[in-house]
């Protein structure tokens, strides 16, 4: 019987060149981001023209703005809960004196640059456009004693009740509706006190007001 000699494998060759790796059309995937940025600048244009009619859809779409007259004094509810804060500190004997309320941009930016590039302490970390006093929406409030002295004393009590007279005007103005600046996280501005009516900065700025 013969012997068997197993043979060496033989390895086929193309007969031809490979055929050249698949490559995907550029051409097709500019064409799909062109449509992408179509289709979201239509989107967007549809939001802003519904966004004029509805203020409740215009306040949630950052890009959307509002024309608005310049506000150029309190808001009428502002101001008649700072005038009922006097009143009603008083009844209690304590005396305040409303130190500031409207604030236009250019004295915003004027008060930023304090403690900065002018004399002073550090009072404010928002520049023009970035405080509620630019819109009529906060005071600012200082105690005053019975000699007529203005004063920022927190610890002051000046009727004799055993309570700073400072945390007694802020509970009274919380009542009235405000926010306190002390209550902040971060930097804290005690004499301050807004209602924002939960309208956000961005919000104001681009035109919404309540």
């Amino acid at each position: 019987m013969p012997e068997y000699r197993p043979q060496p494998t033989q390895h086929l060759q193309p007969s031809g060149p490979w055929p050249p790796p698949h490559r995907r059309s550029t051409r097709g995937k500019s064409r799909r981001i062109r449509n992408w940025l179509v289709l979201l600048f239509l989107l967007m244009f549809v939001a802003s023209m519904l966004a004029v009619r509805t203020d409740e859809l215009g306040r949630i779409l950052p890009f959307v703005q509002k024309d608005a007259p310049p506000v150029t004094g309190l808001h009428p509810v502002v101001l008649a809960k700072s005038k009922e804060l006097v009143e009603e500190s008083a009844k209690i004997g304590i005396g305040i004196l409303i130190t500031d309320d409207f604030r236009s941009h250019a004295d915003q930016d004027t008060l930023f640059e304090q403690g900065r590039t002018a004399k002073g302490p550090v009072v404010t970390h928002a520049r023009g456009g970035e405080s509620y006093h630019n819109y009529g929406l906060a005071i600012d409030f200082a105690l005053k004693t019975k000699k007529g002295q203005v004063i920022w004393d927190m610890e002051y009590d000046g009727n004799r009740n055993g309570e700073p007279d400072w945390l007694e005007v802020v509970n009274i103005a919380k009542g009235l509706g405000f926010s306190w600046g002390g209550d902040w996280k971060g930097f804290k501005d005690y004499p301050h006190l807004q209602m924002d009516f939960d309208y956000s900065i961005s919000e104001l700025q681009r035109g919404y007001r309540p």
